[in-house]
């Protein structure tokens, strides 16, 4: 008898042809743990995690549950930081403006130029 799980798909058809990131974050958590442990990660309920992949979330906005998706699943590990960080980290520190007057500084925001999660990255040529 084997002890492997079965690979789970999550359907996410009743959002369309393109989910929005909160809901693929939150089916690939799902399709990795299960829904009760998605759940606990970001912090609502099986139930909460099974009605939003759904498209059957009974409150008029998502933004709450939205939000916490967001908070909990969508990190990126930043080479300058050597953290894990949220996008909206990412991009508030790949869009500040070069610190000239720093070298150390000046070095970490290049890096962060070229990074790849960056989608305006330069590449050296």
């Amino acid at each position: 008898m084997s002890t492997a799980c079965a690979h789970r798909i999550i359907d996410t058809s009743a959002w369309g042809n393109e989910p929005p990131r909160w809901i693929e974050l939150l089916a690939a958590e799902v399709e990795a743990t299960n829904m009760t442990r998605a759940g606990a990660r970001v912090g609502v309920s099986r139930s909460a995690v099974s009605l939003a992949l759904a498209n059957r979330y009974p409150s008029p906005s998502t933004e709450r549950i939205e939000r916490r998706v967001l908070d909990a699943l969508d990190r990126i590990q930043c080479l300058v930081a050597n953290d894990a960080v949220s996008s909206v980290e990412c991009q508030s520190f790949r869009e500040k403006p070069a610190p000239t007057h720093n070298p150390m500084a000046m070095r970490l925001w290049s890096k962060c130029q070229r990074c790849p999660h960056n989608p305006n990255r330069e590449t050296c040529q």
